[in-house]
């Protein structure tokens, strides 16, 4: 039986590992888990689940549970992130949004907990201190992004030194099909309208604009130990080929599945082995696979992602930073959808870099970069 802890198990990752976990209940357990203010989905799992050990965001939420289930231990805020991620399990999934995740990530790799790695915040912001973390407490990262799990089953065995290239797939998003005239009009509601995926509402947008393909190209050079040169993307509009790896004889090697992240969920869970899941892909139902190269020139906040890993240093924190600023600002209705391309660039732009820099930094500037006004600054 192995103990899986969560981190931001109210998510639309969260949720679908409660599934899996349901599921299968003779292979896993479900350790400690946090949530933020859904104390509703929250209780619906104490009394499915049971968990030892529960964080929640707000001191009164905490007081009120601790009341209500006195044989549960409930911690709360920052410290209960922290003590979620260090509780003593087997694994534990990262599935809270933003840069929040990267000290708890780290607290548990000190603890020498494997991580399923959902976050993708924690690899962009610091994925250098991350990776030599895991390496000095011998701690696995199972990537759990369908992408980056494609790319680590395709991998498994085989000779790192003979891969060529990865190509990371992309949808396109909600708007791959309008130019970027028809964008300056696109509402929130159109935004969060994904063809493909059922996800979070910040990372839906993410994959609107791009900028999830751009996160997900850092974070494959610090899981996978890459030039950026051979970090490809390409538009499959299907999303059926999650990604896929180039070797040096030109051999290709593809992932492919049905939209449904339950599968790479399962696949950390259960890793190294493989256990039978539902929902096969049907092969008759395919007709075509589409495939077309990224432009780069449509798609801005991709090429702003390749620009800060090129740059290093602090640059890959702060643009992650200024896109979650300006992401909440969109959904907040304070904006318009280009303008969160506008800030990103600002905000790149007006960034002194700090190269090779400690943790300590990295949060200053993913703090900073967050403020409203740039100007003061």
């Amino acid at each position: 039986m192995k103990i899986i802890s969560i981190l931001g198990v109210s998510g639309s990752i969260g949720t679908q590992a409660i599934d899996v976990l349901r599921n299968h209940k003779d292979k896993f357990q479900l350790g400690a888990i946090s949530v933020g203010r859904n104390i509703n989905y929250l209780e619906e799992i104490l009394e499915e689940f049971n968990p030892p050990l529960v964080s929640v965001m707000e001191e009164s939420d905490y007081l009120n549970l601790k009341q209500k289930y006195p044989e549960i231990e409930f911690t709360y805020g920052d410290e209960g992130l922290i003590d979620v991620a260090t509780y003593k399990t087997d694994l534990l999934l990262t599935a809270v949004m933003g840069s929040v995740g990267l000290i708890p990530t780290i607290k548990a790799i000190e603890s020498g907990t494997d991580i399923a790695l959902a976050n993708k915040e924690t690899l962009v912001a610091a994925g250098s201190i991350v990776m030599q973390k895991a390496k000095e407490y011998n701690v696995k990262i199972i990537p759990v992004d369908s992408e980056h799990s494609a790319i680590y089953q395709c991998l498994n065995g085989e000779n790192l030194n003979e891969v060529k290239n990865i190509i990371i797939t992309a949808s396109g998003g909600s708007f791959r099909d309008l130019t970027r005239e028809e964008l300056k009009s696109v509402t929130l509601k159109d935004a969060l309208n994904h063809p493909n995926w059922s996800m979070g509402q910040k990372i839906t947008i993410d994959s609107a604009t791009m900028m999830n393909k751009g996160l997900e190209v850092i974070e494959a050079k610090h899981l996978f130990d890459l030039e950026t040169t051979q970090i490809k993307t390409l538009l499959h509009r299907e999303s059926i080929i999650h990604s896929m790896v180039e070797f040096v004889d030109n051999s290709m090697m593809a992932q492919i599945g049905n939209s449904d992240m339950r599968t790479a969920i399962q696949y950390a869970f259960s890793y190294p082995e493989r256990i039978y899941k539902d929902n096969p892909l049907d092969f008759n139902t395919i007709s075509t696979l589409n495939f077309k190269p990224m432009d780069l020139e449509r798609f801005k906040m991709l090429k702003f992602a390749y620009d800060a890993l090129e740059i290093g240093g602090t640059m890959p924190a702060v643009m992650n930073a200024a896109n979650e600023f300006a992401v909440a600002e969109f959904l907040n209705g304070k904006i318009e959808f280009l303008e969160i391309e506008d800030i990103v660039e600002s905000r790149m732009n007006q960034h002194q870099v700090v190269q090779n820099p400690d943790l300590e930094t990295i949060l200053y500037y993913d703090a900073l970069y967050k403020r409203v006004e740039v100007n003061e600054w």
